[in-house]
């Protein structure tokens, strides 16, 4: 089912809702230049859909959402979006926050606390952004094409966000996948890419304030997010645990869907 809410300042916020609708929620909210769409297989997972409300937001700038000209750089603006998906979801709910969603998820409890969360699952996430920041340290993959997938130029940034959407996973990737990729990224305009990096953010207060469950998943091949921004999370976040897929890369929810839905559940189930 598609539907939306409405975030900070009147924006409509897109929404993916699958299962019960009195089930215990699951919050997904996606990474920088992608959308909703990227948790399709858990979307359709029987396994959770039967036991958990499911809902994916696109950010605003994103998928099906408005693209207002300012506030990416707001950490109330993102918290205040969140909330909306929160309120529409149902309370004790399970945040699943992959990459840019991480710093979403943070500034979320900046603002607001922890009081609307169950747990947390931060997957080749970042909670933090801008230089020497332990947990925003990008990979080689990011590094070597962000400034022109950046570009307002197509002939510059599309074949940089094609390498991009490759190179997200480790192993072979369809080329279906691959283009779904590349047109939820193409979909972004080039300002709110741009806006999105153009920040500095500490969340090193913030992380060892969490006292929700949380689950630190990353593969140890993610050339996006290097694996030290997880164990940076771990190692500030009371309690978190971590769950590395071996070998794996940015988006294992994709690449290992089977393996990821049998983890989220397990956790989701003992929360």
């Amino acid at each position: 089912m598609r539907t939306e809410v409405v975030g900070h300042g009147g924006v409509r916020l897109g929404l993916r809702v699958a299962g019960a609708e009195n089930s215990r929620p699951i919050v997904f909210v996606h990474g920088w230049a992608q959308s909703g769409g990227c948790w399709a297989a858990q979307l359709a997972d029987p396994a959770l859909t039967e036991r958990f409300r499911l809902v994916a937001m696109d950010l605003r700038g994103h998928g099906a959402s408005d693209v207002p000209a300012s506030g990416y750089d707001d950490p109330q603006v993102w918290a205040d979006d969140l909330a909306a998906v929160l309120d529409f979801a149902g309370p004790d709910a399970i945040v699943v926050a992959w990459s840019y969603g991480g710093l979403v998820l943070t500034d979320h409890i900046r603002v607001h606390g922890t009081a609307r969360l169950r747990g947390l699952v931060l997957v080749g996430a970042i909670t933090e952004l801008g230089r020497d920041r332990p947990g925003g340290r990008v990979g080689t993959l990011m590094r070597e094409h962000m400034r022109a997938m950046l570009s307002d130029d197509p002939d510059i940034a599309v074949p940089a966000l094609t390498a991009f959407s490759r190179g997200m996973m480790a192993g072979p990737v369809p080329g279906a996948q691959v283009q779904a990729l590349l047109g939820a990224s193409l979909s972004v305009p080039p300002s709110v890419r741009s806006a999105l990096v153009r920040r500095d953010v500490d969340s090193e207060e913030v992380l060892v304030s969490i006292d929700k469950p949380t689950l630190v998943v990353h593969g140890t091949a993610d050339r996006v997010i290097e694996p030290s921004a997880a164990e940076h999370a771990l190692g500030k976040i009371p309690g978190a645990v971590g769950r590395w897929f071996v070998d794996g890369g940015h988006a294992p929810f994709a690449e290992s869907a089977a393996e990821f839905d049998a983890v989220l559940r397990q956790f989701a189930e003992e929360r």
